[in-house]
C-alpha cells in the first residue's frame, strides 16, 4: 500500500508541474478548446486508474465500483461549487488571463485541506464507525438545502460575506487598490504588499473550506477506504480548472445540475442511514453497481433535462449580466 500512494503522489505531481511547468508558463487566458482537452485528460486519466484498481491485487470490482461511484460524486459536488467562483471572479472582476493563475494555487491549496480533513476522517471513523451515521444526517440536511434553496446562495453579497471580512480583517491596510498584473504580492515604496488577487485566492480556499463539510461526508458515505476516498477527490478536484473554463462557455446545460446533485446527496444520506436494514435483509453492503448507476443517472439526467429544459431568455440574459460596475468596465 505505501508503493501504491507513493507512486499516485509522484503521478499527480508530475501532472501538475507539467500544467503549470510547460502548458502555463506565461499568464495569459485558456481558450475553451484547450479547456475542453485538458477536461478529457483528467478524465481519461480518472478512467485508466478505475481500469488499475480492477486488476490490482486487493481492490477488484468492488473497489473499482466505488472509486468511480466517489468520483462522479465528487465532480458533480465540485462542478456545482465552480458557479461560486464564477460569481466571486465576477465580483472581484478577475481580468480572465488571470483566473488560471487564482485557480491553479486554489487548487493545491484544496488538495492539501481536502488530505488532511480525509485522514482525520479516515483515523476518526476507524475509531467511532457510528460517526458515519453523523455524516448521514449531514448529507440529508445538505441535499434538503439544495434542493429547496431555490438557488439563491450563488446570489448572495460576496463582499458582504464572512471570508471576504475576514481576509480584508487580517491584511489590513497592507493590499493595493488596484490588481498588479498576476501577483499576489508587490513591494511598493519599501513595502511588501497584498494585491486583491490574493484577496480572491484567500476568498476561494476559505469557500472551498466551506465545501470539504458537505464533500467528504458524502464520500465516506461510499467508501471508507482511505485510498479510495483521496484517489477520486483528488482526481475530481485537479480537473477543476479546466472543467471551470468549459463551465463558464456552457453554463445554461447545468440548470438543473443543482437538483441532481440534491438528489444524489439524499440517496447517498438515506443508504447510509440504513446501514442496519441492509445487514438485516443479508447484504454485507449496498451493492456498489446500484450506487453507481443511481448516482450517474440522476447526474447525467440532470443535465439532460437541463438541455431539453433551457433557461428562458429572460433569465439567461440576467445570469449573464455583470453583477457590479467592476465587472461592467472590465468587460468594456
Amino acid at each position: 500500500m505505501p508503493v501504491l500512494w507513493a507512486g499516485f503522489l509522484v503521478f499527480i505531481g508530475a501532472m501538475v508541474a507539467i500544467d503549470l511547468g510547460v502548458f502555463h508558463r506565461t499568464t495569459r487566458e485558456v481558450t475553451f478548446r484547450e479547456a475542453v482537452a485538458w477536461t478529457l485528460v483528467w478524465m481519461t486519466c480518472s478512467a485508466v486508474f478505475a481500469g488499475l484498481l480492477y486488476f490490482l491485487p486487493g481492490f477488484g470490482s468492488r473497489a473499482t465500483g466505488e472509486y468511480l461511484t466517489g468520483y462522479l460524486l465528487e465532480l458533480a459536488l465540485s462542478v456545482d461549487n465552480m458557479f461560486v467562483f464564477v460569481v466571486i471572479f465576477s465580483t472581484f472582476a478577475v481580468p480572465k488571463a488571470y483566473e488560471h493563475r487564482v485557480l491553479f494555487w486554489g487548487i493545491v491549496g484544496a488538495v492539501v485541506l481536502r488530505g488532511v480533513f480525509i485522514g482525520l476522517g479516515a483515523a476518526i471513523i476507524a475509531r467511532f464507525h457510528w460517526v458515519l451515521y453523523i455524516f448521514g444526517v449531514i448529507l440529508l440536511w445538505t441535499g434538503g438545502r439544495l434542493l429547496f434553496a431555490g438557488g439563491e446562495d450563488e446570489e448572495a453579497d460576496i463582499e458582504q460575506s464572512g471570508a471576504v471580512k475576514l481576509v480584508r480583517r487580517v491584511l489590513g491596510d497592507r493590499m493595493t487598490d488596484t490588481y498588479r498584473k498576476d501577483r499576489f504580492f508587490v513591494v511598493e515604496n519599501g513595502k511588501r504588499l497584498a494585491t486583491p488577487l490574493l484577496l480572491v485566492l484567500c476568498v476561494i480556499e476559505l469557500s472551498d473550506v466551506v465545501f470539504a463539510l458537505d464533500s467528504i461526508p458524502a464520500i465516506f458515505a461510499v467508501t471508507t477506504n482511505p485510498f479510495i476516498v483521496f484517489t477520486s477527490n483528488m482526481f475530481a478536484i485537479l480537473g477543476l480548472r479546466s472543467i471551470y473554463f468549459v463551465l463558464s462557455v456552457l453554463l445554461p446545460m447545468f440548470r438543473f445540475l443543482k437538483t441532481g446533485v440534491a438528489l444524489v446527496l439524499l440517496f447517498i444520506a438515506v443508504k447510509i442511514l440504513s446501514m442496519d436494514l441492509i445487514h438485516l435483509i443479508g447484504w454485507d453492503h449496498f451493492p456498489t453497481s446500484i450506487s453507481l448507476t443511481v448516482v450517474a443517472t440522476l447526474l447525467i439526467g440532470s443535465i439532460v433535462l437541463s438541455k431539453l429544459l433551457p433557461a428562458p431568455p429572460e433569465k439567461e440574459k440576467k445570469e449573464h449580466e455583470p453583477k457590479n460596475e467592476g465587472e461592467a468596465r472590465a468587460s468594456e
